[in-house]
């Protein structure tokens, strides 16, 4: 039905997907009122606004916090959610440069290919594809579909807060972050951090080195500013020594270590004072720490078994590798819980200091059944460190037999001819945000998920597939349908 408007825009569609690639609109909070996310974000938001428009579109810039893109009239308001803003790339990780796009093999590579900026791109023409096949056919509807473009998503979802007070809430809708055919549960995401003061580190080293004493701290780390839903691919610890005298045995020390524990870690001298140790694993989606070898974890580890055999008490490393370790389960910590939507899981996103204190910020992925709190009071009664929880965000669940679940689950396995069922995700996507609201597409079934990993990239083939899909559902949710279907979603916190 509107396979010929998207051929006729395939170009478009690439070249537009091309275009958002090069803004690194990585979020940014600022105080400047012209673009609270900083210049990129913004930019990219007055690119997609301005495509938009020349679509034949209405559009907004909500106050530089998101925008949208509309047609159709009527009350009823079909809701599509995505977001612009992408998680940190550097060029030495990656094949091609992240924000320079290239296509090779049919893909389009570059950061925010799959999250969000190609799925963003393919439901804008599926509308475009629907507005025009309507007006052609001189059929009236009594809907409006909006595709709302948040700047925020990878970090605090202010921008989607900042939407929700000022503008329409949908009626239903779908957003394209995350997989085919569907999601009927997303888990609980729990951000907590674990601090312990400096103070507590016991440095002094005494009856050891002919009765002399030393210190050794840790003076600095630093990770890349990797986001909380990310697993770390990179981490280092600069400890000072006070004594140089010493530093050739605590080389000694620190080689056998690294040998023992046998991680990619790697030790550069400073100076006579100054040892930096320095972890490398590989990045994947917090969601899917799987996918991933997380830096932090292994170099905790390490710091901690180094500070171990110099007589070094640091509660918080202690705690953090008898409990977590490198183990993204939760098992030692009697969290290994699972149910439909899944295990749980960790994963252990930033060290750093702040106020005199060693902190480590954890995400967890908690089963949909599982009540966030007897995970929070499980962390607080086995750390003796100060527990502290930075966002709960509740689960999503859906029954399968739902209205929405069901129409949206069908289109999909009718345009590949398939017979997937509704899945459940450990992400968290804007789908939570709303009512009446759930993720659909853009990863397809079996295909590795790309999303916040080195080389990230879409295949041509499937992004204007996926844009035939999304047409297919926006025409579909257009129509009426029966009231007393089962349409209400719940959260189930």
């Amino acid at each position: 039905m509107f396979q010929k408007y998207i051929l006729e825009n395939r170009r478009n569609i690439v070249s537009s997907v091309c275009d958002l690639i090069t803004f690194p609109s990585i979020s940014e909070e600022t105080n400047n009122s012209h673009f609270p996310f900083g210049k990129a974000c913004s930019d990219s938001l007055k690119y997609f606004l301005s495509l938009a428009s020349s679509l034949g579109f209405r559009t907004k810039n909500v106050d530089g916090y998101c925008g949208f893109a509309e047609f159709g009239e009527g009350e009823e308001l079909i809701g599509i959610i995505g977001h612009l803003d992408v998680v940190p790339a550097k060029d030495e990780d990656w094949s091609y440069s992240p924000f320079v796009p290239t296509i090779s093999n049919n893909c389009i590579y570059g950061r925010g290919a799959m999250d969000d900026k190609g799925p963003v791109i393919a439901s804008l023409y599926a509308m475009k594809a629907v507005m025009d096949y309507l007006k052609e056919n001189n059929i009236a509807i009594k809907k409006r579909v909006r595709l709302i473009v948040g700047l925020n998503e990878e970090k605090d979802w202010k921008c989607i807060d900042y939407y929700k007070k000022h503008e329409e809430i949908p009626t239903l809708g779908f957003s394209p972050d995350s997989d085919f055919p569907c999601i009927y549960a997303e888990k609980s995401v729990i951000s907590l951090q674990l601090c312990e003061k400096l103070s507590e580190i016991q440095y002094t080293l005494r009856n050891r080195l002919s009765m002399q004493e030393s210190q050794l701290s840790i003076e600095e780390i630093d990770c890349n500013q990797n986001a909380i839903n990310v697993v770390p691919k990179f981490c280092s610890v600069t400890l000072f020594l006070k004594d140089s005298k010493y530093m050739s045995e605590l080389i000694s020390t620190c080689k056998q270590t690294i040998e023992e524990c046998d991680y990619d870690i790697d030790l550069y001298k400073i100076d006579e004072h100054h040892l930096k140790i320095s972890s490398y694993g590989i990045a994947s989606h917090s969601a899917h720490p799987e996918l991933g070898k997380n830096a932090i974890s292994k170099l905790i580890i390490v710091i901690s078994h180094i500070f171990s055999k110099w007589h070094i008490s640091f509660p918080l490393f202690e705690d953090f590798c008898k409990l977590i370790g490198d183990d993204y389960t939760g098992k030692n910590m009697e969290l290994n819980i699972k149910d439909e939507s899944g295990a749980l899981t960790l994963n252990p996103s930033q060290l750093f200091i702040k106020d005199n204190k060693v902190c480590i910020s954890i995400n967890l992925r908690v089963p949909v059944h599982t009540k966030p709190e007897e995970v929070i009071e499980k962390f607080k009664e086995k750390f003796s460190c100060e527990v502290s929880v930075l966002r709960i965000q509740p689960a999503l669940y859906i029954e399968k037999d739902n209205f929405l679940v069901q129409k949206l689950c069908s289109i999909f396995n009718e345009a590949c001819n398939s017979h997937f069922e509704p899945i459940a995700i450990g992400g968290a996507t804007y789908a939570r945000a709303f009512p009446n609201c759930i993720c659909f597409g853009m990863n397809f079934p079996k295909d590795k998920d790309m999303c916040h990993q080195a080389d990230e990239f879409v295949e041509i083939n499937k992004l204007i597939l996926s844009c035939n899909i999304y047409a297919k559902a926006i025409y579909e949710l257009l129509q009426p349908f029966d009231s007393s279907s089962n349409t209400t979603i719940s959260e189930n916190g």
